[in-house]
């Protein structure tokens, strides 16, 4: 009987010396199906990529150094999937509110993101797990243009790092100027 209770307590001993040692992910299954810290890497720069291209999201990514939001995404989705980052950027409701997303431009973000899981082999499952914690965030993201600004723009949204980082300008669209013409 002693011995057994020996055993049992070096056991318990031993498990929190490991737990301690090694901090246990929330979730490593999950983390693991979406590639670790590289793949969410590579998930964040597809996803920016694909909302450079997309004209219903980027004129919202016109001002954003690509560098630091290459790390605030990759660490936030890392984060959400249990994964053993810390997101440290403001809250959705900072960031964002003073870009005044409306529901068409959020349901284009989340199809680029969608877009980037599919692109780098993510399981139909995992992204569904990641998309249902990332789902409540609208409420903080979206602000169309007449509901009130929190936060003042110059606040939100740091200047590039460097120039170099920033990601060019979206085309203007055509003039719809009528051309002059002769009799």
């Amino acid at each position: 009987m002693k011995t057994s209770f020996i055993r049992i307590a070096a056991a318990g001993i031993a498990a929190a010396c490991l737990a301690i040692a090694q901090p246990a992910l929330a979730d490593e299954a999950l983390y693991q199906q979406f590639g670790g810290e590289e793949g969410m890497q590579r998930i964040a720069d597809d996803m920016i990529t694909a909302s450079f291209a997309n004209p219903k999201t980027a004129p919202y990514f016109a001002k954003a150094s690509v560098k630091r939001l290459r790390v605030q995404l990759a660490s936030h989705f890392c984060e959400q999937v249990g994964g053993p980052c810390k997101y440290t950027g403001s809250s959705m409701k900072n960031v964002h509110a003073p870009l005044h997303i409306d529901r068409a431009a959020f349901n284009a973000l989340v199809e680029n993101l969608q877009f980037a899981m599919d692109k780098n082999n993510v399981p139909f499952r995992a992204q569904n797990q990641l998309l249902a914690k990332l789902a409540p965030m609208h409420r903080d993201i979206e602000n169309p243009r007449d509901a009130p600004s929190v936060v003042p723009l110059r606040e939100a949204l740091p200047s590039p790092d460097d120039p170099a980082d920033a990601a060019p300008a979206p085309p203007a669209a055509p003039s719809a100027a009528p051309s002059a013409v002769s009799p």
